[in-house]
């Protein structure tokens, strides 16, 4: 054999032996009959020996031409195996996206966005882990996962970052707090009152923290939780007000319940983060698109009007 087979070849070799002629094959394949003729023609050649008989117009195989049928046949199935993996792939239909966030944020938009995702996405599974944020740089960093969702700013390198919302902290308080009825609150407002704050040594409590102290007031801190919607249920039973991310409270905002601006201003602003080792997995990138969609989607601007926006 001076030349490796075509696919194409074999394709026709194996409609014709499957149809019983080559008119029949010509047309399953979308060919003329004379171009097939040549295409069987040129693969006994290649091959070095007969599939057919000739017998006036008829075709009939030869022994070797039904020994070779049998491994044409394995191989083409094998092929189109691997053909429906890769349109499976490039479509979307298949693979593993390995994600981290922080709970609050898991537990008040991501799950949105998942759907999103899994309906445009529906063979794709998904991971979503809440390390803490030191782990959650580290494994997307060693790209031991595709990507996640962290808190600007960030202090490690080997990061990439695309934001991709922006929001205000807020105050969460029951709608029969006497403070309720302001429109926004202040450090001076919050003198004495008891708060509900995010747990020690996070970003945002040490940013609230420094405003209170601009102000010359000190916080107090009446119940310490780790989520946001923790918070947002002891606010609700009128334990406090709780300081909080606008765009993550918004999901635990019901009646009887109310979220107020906060002054002075004090800015979140999430991303998501890929490795800067290598560009971002087609998943990952397929992710942050409907991530984008969602966010230009909502009306952010309903809990706090000034900055809760996508960008």
């Amino acid at each position: 054999m001076k030349n490796d087979i075509s696919v194409k070849a074999l394709r026709g070799f194996h409609a014709i032996l499957e149809t019983g002629s080559v008119t029949a094959a010509a047309s399953i394949l979308g060919m003329t009959q004379p171009a097939l003729s040549r295409l069987l023609a040129q693969l006994e050649a290649t091959i070095g020996f007969e599939l057919f008989y000739r017998d006036h117009g008829r075709l009939a195989p030869t022994q070797d031409g039904l020994l070779m049928f049998e491994e044409v046949d394995r191989s083409l199935n094998t092929l189109e195996r691997v053909n429906s993996v890769v349109r499976d792939i490039c479509e979307y239909r298949c693979g593993h996206l390995k994600l981290v966030a922080p709970p609050s944020f898991a537990e008040a938009v991501l799950a949105d966005i998942v759907a999103a995702f899994s309906s445009a996405c529906p063979g794709v599974r998904l991971t979503v882990a809440s390390p803490g944020t030191d782990a959650a740089m580290s494994m997307i960093a060693t790209r031991a996962v595709d990507g996640g969702f962290l808190r600007l700013p960030l202090d490690r390198p080997g990061l990439h970052t695309e934001r991709v919302v922006t929001s205000d902290t807020v105050c969460v308080l029951a709608a029969r707090h006497p403070l309720a009825s302001r429109a926004a609150l202040t450090p001076a407002l919050l003198r004495g009152q008891p708060l509900i704050m995010l747990g020690q040594g996070t970003a945002s409590r040490a940013c609230i923290e420094a405003a209170f102290a601009g102000e010359g007031v000190r916080p107090l801190a009446q119940i310490e939780a780790h989520t946001v919607a923790a918070s947002c249920a002891f606010a609700a039973r009128g334990l406090g007000v709780a300081l909080v991310n606008g765009l993550l409270a918004r999901a635990y905002l019901r009646p009887g319940l109310v979220a107020r601006a906060f002054h002075p201003q004090l800015v979140n602003e999430y991303a998501f983060v890929t490795s800067a080792l290598s560009a971002p997995t087609r998943l990952a990138a397929a992710f942050l698109q409907h991530t984008r969609q969602y966010f230009d989607s909502q009306d952010l601007a309903a809990v706090a009007p000034e900055r809760l926006v996508p960008v």
